[in-house]
């Protein structure tokens, strides 16, 4: 295996080296630090596909690594039968430096491979992407996006025929290929012209946005609430991604007329001049939407992250100031809301199931038990519940009525099989209309949703750790868990410890051990004797290590203390005491 500096040297003297990248390589000539940090390993391809900072070397997301990605995933498509080059490939991009471009050299791989390429001809959001995968029905799908990353990432997410993010077994064999690729330098691409002339390159856009608007306008569950509260005063912003026009057009659709939008993050803008972060889980990313509610009187506030598949959502608390809700409890407004709709309209299948990840608030369990509906956990990541919306299909054993996680992320229906921030938006408008309509307001019916099944609350802490003494640092963190279980936290005992990397669950008191029933993953979960539990994991596409925690509570106050508690105790495990 080439060292660090044999790698830098090989792309330093590769004649036709793109010319900002080979000087990129210029200025760190001589840095034996800074060339390591690039070339020390190749960018990890993995269930997410892949993500990274934008720039020369391996380690880093460029031309190079995007052709080699889509290589890979060429030569393994090409295997599953020659149908897949009509089928071909559907490719959407973000508004993220080099993304229009990386969307270009996906295509013109593709291309060279006789697979024909469905590009958008401008910048659509990551679920809309997943549904014109299963509208084109197309073999596959790429989307050029690194999410709510900040302003020097960029990644590569690749899609299966059923619109999902591609699951493990499908990113290894995609992997697998890629490593019989011997040279990322060295792959060619086919003459866009050519391509096109060839049939081989088509632009798409308009058809796939009308029909993806006609599906979420379908999701309506109560228009007679809007026609009743079309003057809801809604504030939305984009936060500088692709989400403007089609949650402007879908709010436009289901009868809204009464929504600003957030002018100074309206457009694109790969920099995300107005924000630290262009992500809805911080809170500061909601200040300029906080300042325009005020202004306007806003019933509701909305921001999309860049790609559009994740939203946040503040509200008026009880001093009328704005508050935001977090991923858990938009989640559970949502849950209750969907399936009280459907039980009022008689349209509650008794086989319905709400899918949620491991990491996401037991308060959704207790909702859908409300209604006599299952609840089952995948794995953290989307892909898992995309995964499993599409084994119900095939089997009829279960009706998919909502799935989501934590971080934001949610779905409804399900001619998009990813989480989808646009549907989000429409359904939390509808949501609070409705609620409007009886005199409340969304923070009031949370309220109501804490005294019906119990204070939940919820918090995540997450660790940052960069570089190649980053990750040894992170692998001895989880290493550390596994070796010396907590046996006691926050004065509570530890009930059960789920190690999902072999899949064991273990009941302590009484020693027996069960599978967890889902695929590996490196994650610890403990569970205490009150019913609080936290996880930790490394995140897939960020240097970090996540703490989760969640606790409930007999009261607001209870659920606090016991969340303080829970937290320290497990940071001072980490060496991390705050």
């Amino acid at each position: 295996m080439a060292t660090s500096l044999e790698l830098y040297r090989k792309w330093t003297g590769f004649a036709s080296l793109d010319g900002e990248l080979k000087a990129e390589l210029e200025q760190i000539r001589g840095d034996e630090e800074a060339i390591q940090d690039r070339f020390y390993k190749s960018l990890e391809f993995g269930t997410g596909g892949m993500r990274g900072i934008i720039g020369a070397g391996t380690n880093r997301i460029n031309v190079y690594t995007v052709r080699k990605a889509t290589e890979g995933l060429a030569r393994y498509l090409l295997k599953q039968g020659p149908h897949t080059k009509a089928q071909g490939v559907a490719i959407a991009y973000d508004c993220r430096y080099k993304s229009a471009e990386f969307a270009d050299e996906a295509a013109l791989v593709l291309a060279r491979n006789g697979i024909k390429a469905y590009v958008f001809d401008g910048l659509r959001p990551t679920p809309e992407l997943s549904f014109a995968v299963r509208e084109l029905q197309a073999a596959a799908g790429i989307v050029i996006t690194a999410s709510h990353n900040p302003p020097e990432y960029n990644g590569y997410k690749v899609y299966g025929p059923d619109g999902g993010q591609v699951v493990p077994a499908v990113a290894d064999a995609i992997t697998a290929e890629l490593e019989q690729v011997p040279d990322e330098l060295s792959i060619d691409v086919m003459d866009k012209r050519e391509a096109v002339e060839r049939g081989l390159y088509e632009t798409i856009g308009q058809d796939i946005d009308d029909a993806y608007q006609r599906h979420l306008k379908a999701l309506s569950l109560n228009p007679d609430a809007i026609r009743e509260q079309r003057d809801l005063c809604i504030v939305y912003t984009p936060l500088h991604g692709t989400g403007y026009v089609p949650v402007r057009e879908g709010l436009k659709n289901f009868g809204f007329r009464n929504v600003a939008i957030v002018e100074e993050q309206a457009k694109p803008d790969a920099a995300f001049s107005t924000v630290d972060s262009p992500n809805p889980e911080e809170h500061a990313a909601f200040a300029l939407a906080m300042e325009l509610g005020k202004e306007t009187g806003a019933d509701l506030l909305m921001a999309t992250d860049p790609d559009t598949d994740r939203v946040g959502v503040a509200v008026k608390d009880e001093t009328g100031e704005y508050t935001v809700l977090t991923g858990n409890q938009l989640g559970a407004l949502l849950l209750e809301y969907i399936l009280s709709q459907r039980q009022a309209q008689q349209s509650l299948p008794e086989n319905g199931v709400v899918l949620k990840t491991i990491v996401t608030s037991e308060l959704g369990r207790d909702i859908a038990s409300h209604y006599g509906l299952t609840t089952i956990d995948t794995l953290t990541g989307f892909k898992f519940i995309g995964e499993k919306i599409k084994e119900f299909h095939e089997t009829g054993e279960h009706t998919f009525l909502f799935g989501y996680e934590e971080s934001y992320g949610y779905l409804i229906g399900d001619f998009a099989r990813d989480k989808d921030g646009v549907q989000a938006c429409l359904m939390a408008a509808e949501m609070a209309a409705y609620y409007k309509a009886q005199g409340k307001t969304l923070y009031e019916q949370l309220q109501h949703l804490f005294k019906t099944y119990g204070y939940y609350r919820e918090d995540l802490v997450s660790l940052t750790f960069k570089g190649k003494s980053g990750a040894e640092k992170m692998d001895a963190m989880l290493d550390s868990f596994r070796k010396e279980a907590p046996t006691d936290l926050a004065g509570q005992r530890v009930t059960v410890a789920e190690d999902y990397l072999h899949r064991s669950r273990k009941h302590i008191s009484s020693g027996k051990e069960t599978d967890t029933g889902l695929p590996k993953s490196n994650v610890l979960r403990y569970t205490l004797a009150d019913g609080s539990w936290f996880c930790i994991r490394p995140s897939g596409t960020e240097p970090k290590v996540k703490l989760y925690f969640s606790v409930k509570g007999i009261s607001a106050d209870d659920a606090a203390q016991k969340l303080k508690a829970l937290k320290a105790s497990v940071l001072e495990l980490t060496g991390m005491a705050e």
